[in-house]
């Protein structure tokens, strides 16, 4: 494959939010690959952004996950994030992120979510 054909990290970017909003979702890949007539191993490479995804594909991706397809491009633009730097989308491709994201919005205590971002602060710097 090319250079200027293979995936980069535009493309592992657009991945991992295709995979984030899977997961917000609760949708399985199995489920995603059957909305669109792929197979599962197709959507983990799409994901992993092993496979660039074309813009059909993308906007059918988009339709099945209930997103405009702009949710995907969002922040990538700018000069300073042309290669698909964006934290916010690269921390939330981590395994887990999502359902702890969820799990840290159903507390109800604004003073208990402080506690935790304080835990996991001093989590971060001890490690």
């Amino acid at each position: 494959m090319s250079e200027e054909r293979s995936a980069g990290a535009v493309d592992r970017e657009i991945g991992a939010r295709v995979r984030a909003r899977r997961l917000e979702i609760g949708m399985s890949q199995e489920r995603l690959a059957e909305l669109l007539g792929v197979t599962f191993q197709q959507v983990q490479k799409y994901e992993k952004g092993i496979n660039r995804i074309a813009a059909s594909r993308l906007y059918d991706i988009a339709g099945a996950l209930e997103v405009p397809v702009v949710h995907f491009y969002e922040g990538l633009g700018g000069s300073k994030k042309r290669d698909g730097g964006n934290a916010v989308g690269k921390a939330l491709g981590e395994a887990g992120a999502i359902e702890l994201l969820m799990l840290y919005a159903s507390i109800k205590s604004a003073k208990v979510r402080r506690r935790l971002i304080e835990v996991v602060r001093a989590t971060v710097e001890e490690g």
